[in-house]
């Protein structure tokens, strides 16, 4: 219904814009569909299916208006992941498999955005993504070394990825016309992006690249099938000039505990992509998202996609920057994208199979080298080792135990780190100077008679409570000997959480002398209405 509402309101000027827009995504759309089945181990027409059915669902019931899905490099990762139980020549099984994998993401995702819990996704932290997507940006171009040198992979995928890139380059014999497609794709591709850039050009350069590519390999001779029907380099292969039919997927209940942790690791990823990316693009146009409807349609897309033989899919970072630098107005762009690209399939379907897998490789490769964050990186080992960490650890389980597992490692592996580190409290006993500033205590300042400042700083929550009582036990220790009207004050301005249960090593203190107030400063209201609270109430509770 507001999908409808907004249509009937559409004007002329937010279609054209939409429609310049849609041409231009759809230009990477179609190279990237291909590219992504590749990484994932299945046929190209399913990431092609993905770029159509899944886009357009996601748009129809979405939330952003600059938001486009369809397959990403990290989900297409975890996707081949989640697979390599099944056996590399039951390909079929494979494809029922993805199908199935998509109706499980979306199921998940509509149950997230239907028991609202859509913010779980914060627990995710920015270490966790970023040790993910630099484990993912290795094992994507480490997948690509094979195609890159036209060398048919060994080992099978149950085998760890290094292992098997050992038995490739030890066991092969690397093609050199493959080879070359793959240098060449890669300078074209780098000189094009500058030239996108310095001239503010379209950004279609990953779809010039591969046409050129593709061209240069059918007039060389090395894609056109030869004596016995074998090419010079290998080729993506044809993909049928038709959409797909509803599809119920074969249901293996063996399959099912096998994927399910990939599955978890999709709807909690591909959740995570799309609100992040829409929430970047909201934050410049001033967009006011409903997050929860987001989660929704990514859910509604994952599974009518899974019905239509759609590789599972997200918020795509690369489409929705140029759906938004392109111009697009409305949610409508992402539906004349997919229809852009249905046509696309249908009229060209057949020429795909000229395009060369070693220039896709190449793409993939560059694709790869932007996925890793050098600077985000440097800045996280230099500013927290709890953070270095968090990046390591992600990065080497996606790396050596699988990258389904490494984002719940990451936020398993936060949790644990955080609540130690959030259970540490800072305490320093303030004065007055004659100059009228608090600061801190120094040891040369002469003990005040009258009044004892104390600051702290922390989270107070049950796991803060030994800590805050050895504090308290300090105060009192202070004020052994001195005047019965002295009173102890701790500043708590910088607390964020007041929870009950660390409250109540405070009552039985403050039923004696001195007495111990814990003032703040109200966020929200004016300096003069701070509030001071007196604990040993037994009915308080924090508000």
């Amino acid at each position: 219904m507001y999908f409808l509402k907004n249509y009937f309101n559409y004007s002329w000027d937010e279609g054209r814009a939409d429609l310049i827009a849609a041409l231009t995504v759809a230009a990477i759309a179609l190279p990237q569909g291909i590219a992504y089945a590749l990484i994932a181990g299945v046929d190209p027409r399913f990431g092609l299916y993905s770029a159509i059915f899944v886009t357009a669902i996601a748009s129809i019931f979405g939330s952003s208006s600059h938001l486009v899905n369809s397959p990403t490099s990290a989900i297409s990762l975890v996707v081949f992941s989640t697979l390599a139980f099944i056996e590399p020549d039951a390909r079929l099984d494979a494809y029922e498999a993805m199908f199935l994998l998509g109706i499980i993401v979306g199921t998940l995702q509509i149950l997230i955005a239907v028991f609202k819990l859509g913010d779980l996704t914060r627990y995710i932290s920015e270490s966790v993504i970023l040790g993910f997507m630099t484990g993912a940006a290795i094992l994507l171009a480490v997948g690509q070394i094979a195609n890159s040198l036209g060398i048919r992979d060994k080992g099978t995928a149950h085998q760890q990825i290094f292992y098997r890139l050992w038995l490739t380059l030890t066991q092969g014999n690397p093609n050199y016309k493959a080879l070359t497609i793959t240098i060449l794709t890669v300078v074209l591709a780098l000189v094009l992006r500058k030239l996108v850039r310095k001239y503010r050009l379209p950004q279609m350069d990953m779809l010039v690249v591969l046409v050129f590519m593709s061209i240069l390999g059918y007039l060389l001779g090395w894609s056109v099938h030869g004596i016995g029907g074998k090419t010079a380099i290998a080729v993506a292969g044809s993909v049928p000039a038709s959409l797909p039919l509803p599809h119920i997927p074969e249901i293996k209940f063996a399959w099912i505990p096998a994927m399910s942790s990939g599955a978890l690791a999709i709807a909690f990823l591909g959740l995570l992509e799309a609100l992040a990316i829409a929430k970047s693009i909201a934050n410049q146009t001033g967009q006011l998202l409903d997050y929860n409807r987001q989660c929704m349609a990514e859910g509604l897309a994952n599974l009518g996609g899974g019905f239509l033989q759609c590789l599972p899919g997200s918020g795509s970072l690369t489409r929705s920057a140029i759906n938004y630098q392109a111009g697009a107005k409305t949610r409508f762009s992402g539906v004349l994208t997919a229809i852009i690209v249905a046509v696309a399939l249908l009229a060209l379907a057949p020429l795909t199979k000229y395009i060369p897998k070693a220039a896709l490789a190449g793409l993939l490769i560059l694709t790869a080298a932007r996925l890793i964050d050098l600077k985000r990186l440097r800045y996280t080992f230099q500013a927290s080792s709890f953070d270095a960490i968090l990046v390591v650890i992600t990065t080497l389980t996606a790396l050596f135990v699988g990258i389904e597992y490494s984002i719940l490692t990451g936020v398993a592996l936060s949790i644990l780190l955080f609540v130690p580190r959030a259970a540490k409290l800072k305490g320093a006993e303030l004065v007055v100077s004659s100059e009228g500033i608090v600061r801190e205590r120094l040891s040369f300042d002469p003990p005040c008679t009258s009044i004892i400042l104390f600051d702290l700083e922390g989270e107070i929550f049950f796991g803060a409570a030994p800590e805050l009582d050895r504090y308290l036990d300090q105060l009192k220790k202070r004020a052994i000997g001195a005047s019965q009207e002295r009173r102890g004050f701790a500043n708590a301005a910088a607390l964020r959480y007041l929870v009950r249960n660390s409250l109540y090593c405070l009552a039985p203190k403050a039923r004696t002398q001195p007495r111990y107030r814990l003032y703040r400063a109200a966020r929200t209201l004016p300096a003069r209405c701070q509030e001071a609270w007196y604990y040993g109430v037994p009915c308080w509770s924090p508000s």
